[in-house]
């Protein structure tokens, strides 16, 4: 029994479909239909679909972008859009994109479309079967030591193994297309005259050919000889017509090139053929015995890529992959020739810098590194940012031998990403104090939600204008049963990185949500209730579903929830963002970008972002009243800017009275900070909303 999909909004369609395909004669189809491109994704993600028939006009996706989508998640199912005929562009756009075949609209009913659909089906199959069949061929022609090349009919080359690119010099790609004799030149080492090419001779005889003449020279690519084996064969089709030959030789050093390439794969990474672990302890040894004999410094700077991780969930680990590979390079190039880059496994690097006669030598190298990678990287269609935390640390201070000084500087990594990331920090001895800590925090986290532990403190929002609060901020605060109320400084990060922040934020937001939605039913209503989304979150594939899952379920009205998202994570994969805004947008809820000024976003962007407000970060707006020349230049052209794109602006960080009245003149709609109120709990909230603020807080 064959799985159908249906994905359609469309009544009537689906019921043609569903009808002509469960009154088929011969075998039956489960169909299953679904209205909308998201859970037709969905449903995909579960498996067991066999085809897919899809309506190119949905809801939530329209024309080849919900083909795109589909390719993305299952690239071995038959989709099959359903069209109307006289859209001949759209059609040649599909087959572009791999799509085989199409079901008219006009004739959705007609009793040739099950027998369609088998076809389609098996066909698919067969070619699934066939590609297996390829690829196993060829890895396990990768795997022997024999140099193996197949040609067609005609002599030209279609496919040679890593030991037949070690013999010749000619790399698979290059050697495609060429001809045999371009590729194999053969010379009888005692006549000095070329031998008849092997597959010359077979075409020509019809028979296969073996050579052990030790004379037998090879010419390779570079002009160099060497001494070869050579066996060749026509290879036939199911009709006994020759369709090509396949040639296996061997070279007497073989062996000797095996063992060394085996060698070199067991000291290097081969993803980006930098150093792997293993080398790297063995460079760390020989550099601590050249510092000692020179009198000189050692650095090791650790790397860790800052939210890796949400680039290979959102695009895939191909691009992850080639973004790795652009990594290594920059940081290659980044460094001296004396230096070691390796890559221990994952995000992860580690540099040796030689020779430093001061530890500022590894300060410089390491704000070097943290400005090469924070230049974009354009991979597959993609402009990526992604960042770096590096941990420092010197030999012979914090550690005598490889193993101590990896620790080290693994251990100031962590802290430059609690500083903020993007950032260096030196090893220190406290350090390891600060580390216990973590992984304490890191074991109560995995239980305090089922403990109940979390609690939400709420900052009103003020409109400057008339003095009345417009909206709440809720604000995660953790009441440990031992520490106290605990700051979101000392744990988010570290629930960021062990992957906790994904349930807590989801606490947070349903959590707000009710609260907002309580609020209302006792005739406390606020116009927004804004939640913090970290950059884990924001990049899960369901993020968009289970916001709108947890408004169905509180009751509150989207239009009434700010997300608020920081400049830097939107920028970090723009292309991704603009997707997953629009999801949101979708939902209707509002969208903030927090922080606003510090992530170097431009003004095209903000248009496509679809932002409705801007929040000035309290950095700029806490410069206000300070000589130090800007004196709210920032936050002045912020508010202009936003005046422009119809975008509202609220101020963060207001804490003073001259700030205020600076905000007011430039026409800034909303604020929020401490001059109006710190964040309180819900019941101090609900007090101030029916008390109003105090005459001292009074913005009119």
């Amino acid at each position: 029994m064959n799985t159908i999909l249906i994905i359609t909004d469309n009544d009537t369609d689906a019921k043609l479909l569903h009808d002509v395909l469960t009154q088929a004669n011969e075998d039956a189809f489960n169909i299953e239909w679904v209205k909308h491109l998201s859970s037709g994704l969905e449903r995909l993600r579960a498996g067991a679909v066999d085809a897919i028939l899809v309506d190119l006009s949905l809801p939530d996706s329209q024309g080849i972008a919900t083909l795109d989508k589909l390719f993305a998640v299952s690239s071995q199912i038959p989709i099959i859009p359903l069209c109307t005929t006289n859209n001949e562009m759209l059609t040649a756009e599909m087959m572009q994109r791999g799509v085989q075949a199409y079901l008219s609209k006009e004739h959705l009913d007609s009793n040739l479309v099950p027998q369609s659909l088998r076809n389609i089906i098996l066909r698919k199959a067969a070619e699934a079967l066939l590609y297996i069949e390829k690829r196993r061929t060829e890895i396990t022609l990768s795997f022997i030591s024999d140099a193996v090349i197949y040609t067609d009919v005609a002599g030209k080359v279609s496919f040679m193994n890593a030991a037949a690119e070690g013999l010749t010099g000619w790399s698979r790609n290059e050697a495609q297309g060429h001809h045999i004799n371009e590729i194999m030149r053969l010379i009888d080492d005692e006549t000095r005259q070329l031998v008849d090419n092997p597959v010359e001779w077979i075409v020509r005889r019809g028979k296969s050919l073996t050579l052990t003449d030790a004379n037998t020279h090879l010419i390779r690519r570079d002009g160099r000889k060497a001494v070869v084996g050579v066996s060749a064969a026509l290879v036939h089709d199911n009709a006994g017509r020759s369709i090509g030959s396949v040639i296996v030789f061997h070279g007497i050093t073989a062996i000797q090139v095996m063992a060394a390439k085996m060698a070199y794969l067991a000291q290097h990474d081969t993803l980006t053929n930098l150093p792997n672990r293993m080398l790297l302890n063995d460079r760390i040894t020989q550099a601590i015995a050249m510092a000692k004999r020179r009198g000189t410094h050692l650095a090791l700077l650790f790397l860790d890529l800052d939210n890796f991780k949400h680039i290979n969930d959102t695009l895939g680990h191909g691009v992850g992959d080639k973004l790795l590979q652009s990594i290594a390079k920059r940081l290659c190039d980044s460094v001296r020739g004396s230096d070691t880059v390796s890559r221990l496994g994952g995000d992860e690097f580690v540099i040796v810098v030689m020779q430093d006669k001061h530890a500022q030598d590894a300060a410089l190298t390491a704000e070097k590194l943290l400005t090469a990678l924070a230049a974009p990287h354009l991979i597959a269609g993609h402009t990526l940012h992604v960042t770096t935390s590096i941990g420092i640390s010197i030999f012979p201070t914090d550690g005598e031998d490889a193993e101590a000084l990896i620790k080290s500087a693994d251990i100031a990594m962590y802290h430059a990403k609690e500083k903020g990331r993007n950032n260096y920090q030196f090893f220190k001895d406290e350090m390891n104090t600060r580390t216990a800590e973590r992984l304490a925090i890191e074991g109560y986290l995995r239980d305090a939600l089922e403990r109940n532990e979390f609690i939400l403190h709420y900052q009103p929002k003020v409109n400057l204008e008339t003095g009345m609060i417009t909206g709440a901020e809720a604000l995660l605060r953790w009441l440990h049963p031992e520490w106290g109320l605990v700051m979101p400084e000392r744990f988010v990060q570290i629930a960021e990185d062990s992957g906790l922040i994904i349930p807590i934020g989801r606490w947070v937001l349903r959590e707000a949500c009710m609260q907002a939605k309580r609020w209302e039913e006792t005739g406390l209503r606020l116009d927004s209730i804004a939640v913090n989304i970290s950059a884990v979150e924001f990049r899960l594939k369901d993020f968009a579903n289970s916001v709108y899952t947890i408004l169905n379920e509180t009751g509150l009205n989207p239009q009434r929830l700010q997300l608020e998202i920081t400049e830097s994570i939107l920028m970090r994969d723009v292309e991704s963002s603009i997707t997953i805004l629009h999801q949101l947008k979708t939902i209707g809820v509002k969208l903030v970008i927090d922080d606003f000024g510090t992530g170097c976003s431009s003004v095209n962007y903000l248009h496509q972002f679809s932002i409705d407000t801007l929040k000035i970060a309290p950095a700029f707006v806490q410069e206000i009243g300070h000589d130090n020349g800007n004196n709210g230049v920032i936050v002045s052209a912020v508010i202009a800017m936003g005046a422009s794109l119809k975008q509202h602006v609220t101020a963060e960080g207001v804490e003073k009275w001259e700030q205020l009245a600076f905000l007011k003149v430039q026409h800034c709609e909303e604020g929020q900070g401490y001059f109006f109120s710190r964040p309180i709990v819900a019941e101090q909230f609900a007090q101030l909303l029916i008390t109003g603020l105090s005459d001292r807080n009074r913005v009119s």
